[in-house]
């Protein structure tokens, strides 16, 4: 009897017992009440699949771009911060596997390694996850090193005004231990969260550090002069996907932050076809939230979007067992996905159309 986790809850299972419980809360919770961070997975269960018989599924291939960018597989790493908290190598055992998976690393601004160390790490893309610092001049120093270190994209997430107040990580009092930093902003003197008795380091960091001004100025601003294309993340609404594009975006993400800011948001399975129906292909769309199964990839593709991102069940993997634990978690989505397209028609990308869903 194999004790190998089989799929992506089993993993979580096991991430769960080998991570302390700061760790594990701040990387589960959500803010509030945690209704959102219930109702994503559950929404893409709501969706059923109408599958195609009688199709020569022989062949297979979920290959596809983003961006320009071929990848082997539509899943692509959401950015997530602190992943040092998880295992040793952190964002770069992450970067590793996802290039190993011929797929995309977005890396967060909020990472305990270097965007340097992490580009020359790569052996595929990687894709640089802004927030906005109150000094505009580190926004600016951020966005330079993104394109010298060879990222190919910026990704601005505008869903973070102010922190949602996530309590289990003011129970937990959530902080950096001393032996890891902020790597990115550490030339500024931002580099440290500590602990504080009844408060969230992180709450405290943003309050001090990022802007609550942000407005579509500044990402007609980054579009036109960071040097990279600009992908919104973020966006719940059609109009919002609309003027993300008119002020200067390649494309946006379907995104309420994995239920971690605003609490009772609609979930992203059920926001995405208003998105991309409002897009209607002037820009590409991708989505994150909930993705626990290769049919929730499928669903996701069905409804529009051009990849998923997926966050907490690559921690899980790293969590598990490193590099070789993020990889394990890619190639469970990797091969359910493949099994789903098999079943229902569909042998690649493109065969995969909004009529399979309901």
């Amino acid at each position: 009897m194999t004790t190998r986790p089989l799929n992506l809850y089993e993993l979580q299972s096991s991430a769960k017992a080998k991570l302390d419980p700061m760790t594990w809360s701040y990387y589960a919770g959500g803010a509030r009440g945690q209704t959102t961070v219930a109702d994503n997975p559950a929404a893409w269960q709501r969706y059923k699949l109408r599958p195609r018989v009688l199709v020569d599924v022989s062949m297979r291939d979920q290959s596809t771009t983003v961006l320009g960018h071929r990848i082997q597989t539509p899943v692509v790493a959401a950015p997530m911060a602190f992943q040092r908290l998880a295992h040793d190598d952190g964002e770069l055992a992450m970067t590793r596997a996802l290039g190993d998976a011929g797929s995309i690393m977005v890396l967060s601004s909020l990472a305990t390694v270097s965007m340097e160390d992490v580009c020359a790490a790569a052996t595929g893309p990687v894709f640089f996850q802004l927030y906005v610092y109150k000094d505009r001049g580190v926004t600016r120093a951020l966005m330079q090193r993104a394109r010298d270190a060879g990222c190919s994209a910026l990704v601005v997430t505008v869903d973070a005004p102010v922190l949602g107040t996530r309590e289990a990580d003011v129970r937990h009092g959530l902080h950096l231990p001393v032996h890891l930093q902020v790597s990115n902003v550490a030339p500024y003197g931002m580099d440290t969260i500590g602990s504080s008795d009844g408060e969230s380091g992180l709450g405290l960091y943003v309050a001090r550090n990022l802007t609550a001004d942000l407005t579509w100025r500044d990402i007609e601003d980054f579009a036109a002069t960071s040097g990279l294309p600009v992908i919104v993340k973020g966006v719940l609404r059609g109009d919002d996907a609309s003027k993300a594009l008119e002020h200067g975006a390649s494309g946006v993400v379907v995104s309420n932050h994995g239920g971690r800011q605003l609490d009772g948001t609609i979930a992203t399975a059920d926001a995405l076809d208003e998105v991309v129906q409002t897009v209607a292909g002037a820009g590409e769309v991708y989505v994150d939230g909930g993705i626990r199964r290769g049919t929730d990839v499928l669903k996701a593709l069905a409804l529009g979007a051009r990849a998923v991102l997926v966050g907490r069940p690559l921690l899980w993997g790293l969590g598990h067992d490193g590099e070789a634990g993020v990889a394990l978690a890619l190639d469970m989505l990797r091969d359910e996905l493949d099994e789903a397209m098999a079943l229902c028609g569909a042998p690649t990308i493109a065969a995969i159309t909004r009529d399979l869903v309901v």
